[in-house]
């Protein structure tokens, strides 16, 4: 596979022989390339012909070939359908408030001030956390005995978790609470990026702060910012430990698709459903993200 090589160093008191760097790279970092591809694309693959088919991997049958009657029975079924609209609600709410919020941060944070790094670093630690930690912890603060939330805000016993019309609501605000500080990030990298040169320029011809936001700031940063809506609504989209981790998987869970895909998959052990429904869930996440970097190349025009 690998042509011998010869390379000879010669010194005042020693002779060296060995292979190229080139070569020492490609011995080691060839057999994990392949090792990778392996492991990704054959689950991919398997999973998709699966999703063709009637099989259960608890009942350890042969899988019976059924063409797209998995994928009938998902876009045709109303409560499918329903879950995926709820989803797509979450989606939207949890990503336009992570947006704005997040934006609305980093412009704070671009002012020049003692202990700016300080309070960036705080503000980023919700994001560092594990999102199964996060969830439990919001879980006892959600409580409706004695969490902080209802005695805050004197809500009595307001309950936030069982509830299956609040539930959501208390989702998205730990999701927002947790990711917000992404986009935070990513809006300071941006917001760094605009020369202070154009700044200048705009207050020599006397700009409103309005006319420096919307010409300069804005347009400079807005590619970052897509970067951060393509993220978040992928994450968003298939968020998946926090709903978990407050509410569990039943009657009482939001209707979210990444429950139900887990009740389908390890609950009732239906196998070949629940591989359509991420394959589902998969092609409406590409083709919002191809959405997104489409209008981001246009940005870079």
């Amino acid at each position: 596979m690998f042509k011998k090589e010869k390379n000879t160093v010669r010194g005042n008191s020693f002779e060296y022989t060995g292979l190229r760097d080139v070569t020492i790279l490609r011995l080691f970092v060839l057999p994990t390339i392949i090792l990778l591809l392996v492991i990704n694309i054959f689950p991919l693959f398997w999973s998709l012909y699966l999703s063709f088919t009637r099989y259960s991997v608890y009942k350890r049958g042969t899988p019976i070939w059924i063409g797209v009657g998995n994928y009938v029975k998902l876009l045709t079924d109303s409560n499918y359908w329903a879950q995926f609209s709820t989803t797509a609600y979450y989606v939207i709410i949890v990503v336009a408030v992570e947006l704005i919020l997040g934006f609305l941060l980093a412009f704070l944070l671009h002012q020049k001030f003692k202990a700016r790094s300080f309070y960036i670093t705080m503000l980023a630690v919700p994001m560092m956390m594990s999102p199964a930690l996060v969830g439990i912890t919001w879980k006892y603060i959600f409580n409706p005995s004695w969490g902080i939330v209802n005695w805050l805000f004197r809500l009595g016993q307001l309950d936030w978790i069982s509830n299956p019309k609040i539930n959501l609501y208390s989702t998205m605000i730990v999701d927002i609470w947790m990711w917000t500080p992404f986009v935070m990030l990513l809006s300071v990298a941006g917001l760094s990026a605009v020369p202070e040169y154009l700044y200048e320029a705009a207050e020599i011809d006397r700009a409103s702060g309005w006319f420096k936001f919307w010409n300069i700031t804005l347009p400079i940063s807005a590619p970052l910012l897509i970067i951060a809506l393509i993220f978040r609504t992928m994450e968003a989209f298939k968020t998946f430990d926090i709903p978990m981790s407050l509410t569990g998987v039943g009657a009482i869970s939001p209707k979210l698709v990444a429950l139900r895909l887990y009740d389908l998959a390890f609950y009732r052990w239906d196998t070949g459903l629940s591989c359509a429904m991420a394959y589902i869930i998969l092609f409406i996440v590409l083709a919002v993200t191809n959405l997104y970097i489409r209008y981001l190349n246009k940005l870079r025009k």
